[in-house]
């Protein structure tokens, strides 16, 4: 099984209890919030994409970062990492969809979904203990 202690946006470091489903809908703190704004940053480079197509995916209102980070931590509010990891996972399906009905089938593509992956496990692996 792969060590993810090394991966940036990990709940428990984040004083998430998985054992509290209160707890894991708090709202993130500052740390957080920087460690999903980096992350959202690589995986649109991974991605080809802009905040604008993240924007749309989110029907957020606005391009801004500060207001992507918004959505997702109300998105975060009602549902928890959990909800936010398979919002985003859903994001990057309907994106490779887009990009394999255009004929793109490009590496990047299978590292972000990889990344995606990893962090739904490590959420998944955090709920066990």
């Amino acid at each position: 099984m792969p060590d993810h202690s090394t991966s940036s946006i990990h709940a428990s470091s984040a004083g998430i209890s998985p054992a509290d489903p209160a707890a894991s809908r708090a709202p993130l703190n500052g740390e957080q919030l920087e460690d999903l704004q980096t992350f959202l940053k690589d995986w649109l480079r991974h991605q080809g994409r802009t905040q604008a197509d993240l924007r749309r995916a989110l029907r957020a209102e606005s391009i801004r970062m500060p207001v992507l980070l918004d959505t997702l931590q109300q998105l975060h509010a009602q549902g928890g990492l959990s909800a936010l990891a398979a919002r985003l996972c859903g994001i990057e399906d309907l994106w490779q969809q887009d990009a394999g009905e255009m004929g793109d089938s490009s590496g990047t593509q299978e590292i972000s979904q990889s990344q995606l992956d990893l962090l739904l496990e490590e959420i998944r692996q955090d709920r066990r203990v």
